[in-house]
Order: C-alpha cells, then sequence, then structure tokens
C-alpha cells in the first residue's frame, strides 16, 4: 500500500527507513525457571505483528510544496497491538501551532494548512511497540518565487551587439535556480520580447539587434515555482548606430565596352507561301548601338510600306506583309556603328499555293 496525499517529487534525495528489531526479540522468552536477574529482556507475551512502516514511494525522495501549499501525508504502518506513533522535525518536537499530526490504528497523518519555507525540513515518524521500533524519514522543502537579480547593466554596445552584466539575487527561494531569463524592449514600441530562456551565467551577449533603434534589458531569476515577481531594468540604453560607409574611388581601371557589330545568330533561308506573312530574325551585338540595315537584293528597302522592321535589345526582325511571287530574293541585314559593320544573308523563296 502506498498512498500520499497531493505528492509533489523532487529528485535528488534519498529516503532512509531505519527498522529497529533488537536481537532479543528473535530469542525464546525465559521459562518460569529463570529467575529475575536473568539478563534476556522480557517482552509482552501479546505482540503479534512487529511494527514496520510502509513509506510511499512519493515520499521517498524530498516532498516539494510551494509557499501556502497544503501539506497533508498519510503514512502506513501496521503492529499489533497498536503502536506507538510520534513525529520529530530535525530531531525536535513538532510545533503543534502549526503541524497537526492525527495518528490512527493503521497510519498517522500530518498536516500543515499553509505551507511556510520556516516548514522545511527532515520530518521523522517514529513507531513503537514494546523494546521494538520503526523509523522512517521524511524530507519537506517549502519553496517560493526567487527574488530579482540585484543589478543589471549595460557594459557595452558594438555592430548590432549590448553585452549585459548582472549580479544573482539575495534570495534564491530556498532552491537552487533554474537559470536566467533576459528581455530586450526597443524604445519605439516599447514592447518586451524573450532573447534568452534559462540561462546559467551572470552575463550575456544580445546579438542581431535593429540599425538605428535603441534598446533597454531585463533580467528575471528562475527556480521551480517560476520567475521572480519583478526584473531589474539597465539604466543606459543600447543605441546601435549605423556604421559610417567608405567608399573607395581609386584602383578601378574603366573598362572599354566598346565593340564593332558581330552577328551571334545569323539569318536562316526560307520558303514561304504566296500571301501569308513571313518573318526573318537574326542577332548582333555591338557597342555603340549600331545602325540596322535591311536590303533586298543589294537594294535599300527602308521605308518600303511592304516590310516593317523592329530591332529590341539586339534582336533584329524584318516582316515581309503577303509576299508576291516577286519577294522572293536575296535578303541582307547589316549593321554599322563608328568601330564597324557587319552583315548576314538569307534567301526567300516565295511559292504559289497548291
Amino acid at each position: 500500500m502506498e498512498t500520499a496525499t497531493s505528492p509533489e517529487v523532487a529528485s535528488g534525495s534519498s529516503l532512509k527507513v531505519k527498522e529497529a528489531r533488537p536481537a532479543d526479540a528473535e530469542r525464546p522468552q525465559a521459562s518460569p525457571q529463570q529467575g529475575a536477574g536473568s539478563p534476556v529482556p522480557q517482552l509482552p507475551s501479546t505482540i503479534e505483528e512487529h511494527p514496520k512502516i510502509w513509506l510511499p514511494r512519493a515520499l521517498r525522495q524530498t516532498y516539494i510544496r510551494k509557499v501556502g501549499d497544503t501539506v497533508n501525508l498519510l503514512i502506513p504502518f501496521q503492529g499489533k497491538p497498536k503502536p506507538r506513533a510520534t513525529w520529530t522535525c530535525d530531531g525536535c518536537a513538532l510545533d503543534a501551532s502549526r503541524v497537526s499530526v492525527r495518528n490512527g490504528e493503521r497510519d498517522s497523518i500530518l498536516f500543515i494548512r499553509e505551507a511556510q519555507r520556516a516548514d522545511s525540513g527532515r520530518y521523522q515518524l517514529s513507531v513503537q511497540l514494546g523494546e521494538l521500533e520503526a523509523t522512517a524519514t521524511i524530507d519537506i522543502l517549502v519553496i517560493e518565487r526567487p527574488g530579482p537579480p540585484q543589478s543589471v547593466k549595460l557594459v557595452d554596445v558594438w555592430g548590432s551587439n549590448a553585452i549585459l552584466e548582472w549580479t544573482p539575487p539575495q534570495d534564491t527561494g530556498n532552491v537552487a535556480l533554474l537559470g536566467y531569463t533576459v528581455q530586450k524592449a526597443d524604445t519605439k514600441s516599447g514592447l518586451w520580447f524573450t532573447v534568452l530562456e534559462r540561462y546559467h551565467r551572470t552575463s550575456c551577449t544580445v546579438s542581431n539587434l535593429i540599425v538605428g533603434s535603441s534598446y533597454t534589458f531585463r533580467v528575471f531569476a528562475e527556480n521551480q515555482c517560476g520567475l521572480s515577481e519583478t526584473a531589474p531594468i539597465t539604466a543606459d540604453l543600447a543605441h546601435i548606430q549605423k556604421a559610417a560607409t567608405v567608399y573607395k574611388t581609386e584602383g578601378f581601371a574603366q573598362r572599354d565596352f566598346s565593340e564593332a557589330p558581330k552577328f551571334t545568330q545569323p539569318l536562316a533561308d526560307c520558303t514561304t507561301v504566296t500571301g501569308y506573312d513571313t518573318q526573318l530574325f537574326c542577332c548582333v551585338r555591338a557597342s555603340p548601338k549600331p545602325k540596322i540595315i535591311w536590303l533586298k537584293n543589294k537594294i535599300d528597302i527602308q521605308g518600303n510600306p511592304k516590310y516593317r522592321a523592329l530591332t529590341h535589345l539586339g534582336i533584329c526582325s524584318l516582316e515581309i506583309r503577303k509576299p508576291g511571287p516577286f519577294d522572293g530574293g536575296i535578303y541582307t541585314c547589316k549593321a554599322v556603328n563608328p568601330l564597324g559593320e557587319a552583315s548576314v544573308d538569307c534567301r526567300v523563296d516565295v511559292k504559289a499555293p497548291h
């Protein structure tokens, strides 16, 4: 049987259970012929069950409660006839004004209505029956939120980073700290954002701050009960300055991109049908931008409404509108700029429809 009311368990402590069973209890009782001066002690002949304590598993390690919580421990035991059960705390009698005890036939209840940190200690239950005794020890720890760190200061600001330092709190809440929570807030929004949680050191670097913003910082202490109720705030603002940009104007060698015309894609011969629009394409590269001239059988066709010439991003096109039998021949695209000229040709055949 293992029972406990509202247990809260914390690891790291072990329970020591001691059962005192004198060797004399194992010996047979003295016979009526033995004298009164016999060294063998006499045990009550009515003991039917030796005393023993059944300690619940949850109480075999430190039993942790928060300040204001109720402590209600039920510890079963055995012994017949009914043994005498007594409680002590750190070897002293209990404070009856704070701790209540109820002993039954088969269990003992320890009750504290509103636990305080002063109630922490090593409690021992002793069950006695004649010369026989069984004991069990329970470690009770009452904790609360820690106090805030004593101070926090801004040590340095460089680039988009800020370095902080703080001092530990004077009161850890009767339990070891789990760490610190660091928060930042920019002066524009005033909203707090967490940047570090359960951080164990007392200094840190906050990175990735926004250029042009100013920040304040605060630090909370944390234990098993939670964060400290308040947090110190840095007195100085961290101003994240925009780094000065240095432009280098020397050491650049101007590159000459001038280039004579050069066709990267030539015209292709084609065959078309009378009455169907036809387009010719080619690609040219040149700097400065070249002048494009279209020729048919070496005759300039610029301005002829039958043709439509376009040039865009080095792509040259010529549209022949509704070609007739006499529109076939050799078409030439010529590109000219101050550095030179280049040209490409193709043959266009116009056939009658079948």
